[in-house]
């Protein structure tokens, strides 16, 4: 797959969760903090800040760093180097 397509469509998906997971919060039957944890590692892939926000804000807890880090590494090997 080309690289600008699928920098595209990690981004496309990327919002599509943060919005499910923003609906998520109201409807009782969406898991919205799951929505938007996924949302928001894709965006990192996209978005560098994100990417440190995640990092900075899950440094503080260890066992949290660790699943993130295994999560982004989960999803490189599925998406690939973008």
């Amino acid at each position: 797959m080309k690289k600008k397509a699928k920098r595209f469509l990690v981004l496309a998906t990327g919002i599509i969760f943060i919005i499910l997971g923003l609906l998520g919060t109201v409807l009782p039957f969406l898991q919205g903090f799951l929505f938007i944890a996924i949302g928001l590692m894709l965006l990192s892939f996209y978005f560098p800040k994100v990417r440190l926000w995640i990092e900075k804000h899950s440094e503080k807890y260890p066992r949290l760093f660790l699943i993130v880090k295994k999560v982004e590494n989960f999803m490189i090997k599925i998406i690939g180097e973008i």
